[in-house]
C-alpha cells in the first residue's frame, strides 16, 4: 500500500518533468526493484543514491535527470524527513568540523588513492572548478583558473604564498613556474601530502600535512585557500577567517574560492555525507558574511559555477575510460557511487542549485579600489 502510494508520487512529479520511467524515450529512469519508489519518498536523495548504487534503478542521464528534478525544485518536495531532521540536530548540538575531526575528510575522501585522481583530473592535479573561458581543454582550463587567482592577488615575484588546502600543490608550484612566488601549503591528505612533497622537492614550497588551527606566527604576502572552505563548517567560519587576518600582511589579499549555496543550512546533502564528504557544509553568502564582518573588506565576488558542470562532466569521462582500461566492472558498487558523484553534482551545478564563488578580500581595504579580473 506505502510503496503504491509513493510510485503513484515519483510517477507524479517525474512526468511533469518530462522523465520517463521504463520506457526508453527522452531521459528515463528504469526502475529494476519496485521498492525503489518508497525509498526514494522516505529516505530522501539518500535512498536515491544508495538504491542506484545497489542497482534498484538506471538511467541514460544521471546529470539530466538530477537537473530536471532541482530546476524543478523536487528536491523541496522529497527529502526525507527522518534524514533532515537527524542532520540538522547533529549540526546544531555538535561542532562536526572541530579540530579533533579535521583528518577525517582526507582519511575518507583523498586518502582513497592517488591513482583515482591521477587519472581522472588534469595533469596539474587540480581537484576545483576549471575556468573554461575560451577553451574546452581540461588542462588548459586548469591553468586559467590559475592564472586567474594569481592575477587576482597581483603576485609579484619573491612574495610568500600561504595555500589553506594546497591539494596536491598544483598551486603553489604553478604559482612559483609563472610568477616566481615561494609559497606553504597545507592539507589534511596523507596521500596529499606525500605527492606534494614529491611534486615540489628543490622549489621553495613546503608542503606540511596539518589543520589551518595550528598555524600561529607566521606572516605572508597573499592567501588563498581553494575548494576546501567546504570543510570548515559554520561554527568554524569566524575562527576561520581570524586565523587567515592573523597570518596575512596588513596589505596582502586573501582569495577565497568555494562551493556556495543560496540558502543558509548547517548540513549537506545525506547522501554527499556520507559516501563522498563527511561532516562538510556548504557556505552561504550570509553565512561568510557574518563570519568575514569587522575582519575583512570584500573587495571582489566571482561567481563562475556554471563552469563546475562542464569540469565534472570532464573528470567522469577520465573515470570512466580509467574504470575501462583496467578492465573493472562497471556493475561494482565503487564505480555505481562515483559515477552518481559526478554526475549529479554536474546537474546540480547545470541547474543553478549551487555556485562557485572566488571572493577577494582585504584588511583594511584597496586604495583607490580593486580592479577586478575575469
Amino acid at each position: 500500500m506505502i510503496n503504491a502510494i509513493c510510485k503513484k508520487i515519483v510517477q507524479h512529479h517525474t512526468s511533469k518533468l518530462g522523465i520517463n520511467i521504463n520506457k526508453e524515450e527522452g531521459t528515463y529512469i528504469t526502475v529494476k526493484n519496485n521498492n525503489f519508489y518508497k525509498r526514494v519518498i522516505l529516505h530522501g536523495s539518500l535512498g536515491l543514491g544508495e538504491s542506484y548504487m545497489e542497482g534498484w534503478w538506471d538511467t541514460n542521464s544521471i546529470d539530466d535527470l538530477i537537473f530536471r528534478l532541482l530546476r524543478a525544485d523536487f528536491d523541496k518536495s522529497v527529502k526525507g524527513i527522518q534524514y533532515k531532521f537527524f542532520n540538522h540536530f547533529r549540526a546544531k548540538f555538535l561542532n562536526l568540523q572541530k579540530k579533533s575531526k579535521a583528518y577525517e575528510i582526507g582519511e575518507k575522501h583523498y586518502d582513497r588513492g592517488n591513482e583515482l585522481f591521477e587519472n581522472m583530473l588534469d595533469k596539474r592535479m587540480i581537484y576545483s572548478c576549471g575556468y573554461w573561458k575560451d577553451t574546452d581543454n581540461l588542462d588548459e582550463a586548469q591553468e586559467n583558473k590559475l592564472d586567474i587567482i594569481c592575477k587576482k592577488l597581483n603576485l609579484k615575484e619573491g612574495e610568500k604564498i600561504l595555500d589553506i588546502g594546497c591539494g596536491w600543490g598544483g598551486f603553489l608550484k604553478f604559482a612559483h613556474e609563472r610568477y616566481g612566488v615561494k609559497g606553504v601549503g597545507i592539507t589534511v591528505s596523507k596521500e596529499q601530502a606525500t605527492f606534494a612533497q614529491r611534486a615540489c622537492k628543490n622549489l621553495p614550497i613546503e608542503i606540511r600535512l596539518t589543520d589551518y588551527r595550528n598555524l600561529k606566527n607566521e606572516q605572508y604576502d597573499h592567501i588563498v585557500s581553494i575548494g576546501m572552505f567546504e570543510h570548515v563548517g559554520y561554527k568554524n567560519y569566524r575562527k576561520f577567517f581570524k586565523t587567515v587576518s592573523n597570518l596575512l600582511k596588513e596589505n596582502g589579499l586573501f582569495l577565497l574560492h568555494t562551493i556556495g549555496t543560496d540558502t543558509s543550512i548547517k548540513y549537506t546533502d545525506p547522501w554527499i555525507n556520507k559516501y563522498i564528504f563527511p561532516n562538510g557544509m556548504l557556505p552561504s553568502p550570509y553565512y561568510i558574511a557574518k563570519a568575514m564582518e569587522s575582519i575583512f573588506k570584500i573587495e571582489d565576488w566571482h561567481n563562475f559555477g556554471v563552469y563546475y558542470d562542464t569540469t565534472l562532466m570532464h573528470w567522469f569521462k577520465n573515470f570512466d575510460n580509467y574504470w575501462t582500461d583496467k578492465n573493472n566492472d562497471k556493475n561494482d558498487v565503487f564505480y555505481r557511487m562515483w559515477k552518481f558523484y559526478l554526475l549529479s553534482c554536474a546537474g546540480a551545478f547545470r541547474a543553478r542549485n549551487i555556485h562557485v564563488w572566488q571572493i577577494v578580500f582585504s584588511k583594511k581595504g584597496i586604495l583607490g579600489g580593486y580592479i577586478p579580473v575575469k
